[in-house]
């Protein structure tokens, strides 16, 4: 089974709880942490990474916290993954480390073709739908997260 770790799910949820609900004003991590039910020193460390990665901004002062630092139409979970776990594929076969039995490996073309739909998977989703389908179920009473 391959698994992508809680950090990059909950990457993801932070940046779609940004987006629904304080597009105007930021949120503090311990707003953060109380919405999607993450421990507040968890929460902290994912906002810097996305931080370093230019995904998101903090704001000092009384009324500071954390906002989105780009439109959330114009970021992906593909941003928002590699931001957090690094580079996602399923098998790593690639050109620049080739491994012993690359010349004559008859399976890459699959490995190299999941890879892609994976990606292609994770850059055709945005933080701003996700966070519109969010405010829908929510509207709905739907809304209910597990990890």
């Amino acid at each position: 089974m391959i698994r992508l770790s809680t950090k990059g799910r909950y990457a993801t949820r932070i940046m779609i709880y940004l987006a629904a609900h304080n597009r105007d004003q930021p949120a503090t991590t311990q707003e953060i942490a109380e919405g999607e039910h993450i421990t507040s020193d968890y929460v902290v460390q994912i906002l810097m990474r996305l931080k370093t990665a230019g995904l998101v901004e903090s704001r000092r002062g009384v009324k500071g916290g954390f906002v989105l630092a780009r439109d959330p139409a114009d970021i992906t979970v593909a941003d928002v993954l590699e931001a957090t776990e690094g580079t996602i594929q399923l098998v790593a076969c690639d050109d620049d480390e080739p491994c012993q039995w690359s010349s004559q490996c008859v399976t890459r073309k699959v490995w190299d073709a999941a890879n892609d739909a994976l990606q292609e998977v994770f850059a055709s989703r945005t933080i701003g739908q996700l966070a519109n389908e969010r405010l829908q179920l929510a509207a709905a009473g739907a809304l209910m997260f597990h990890i």
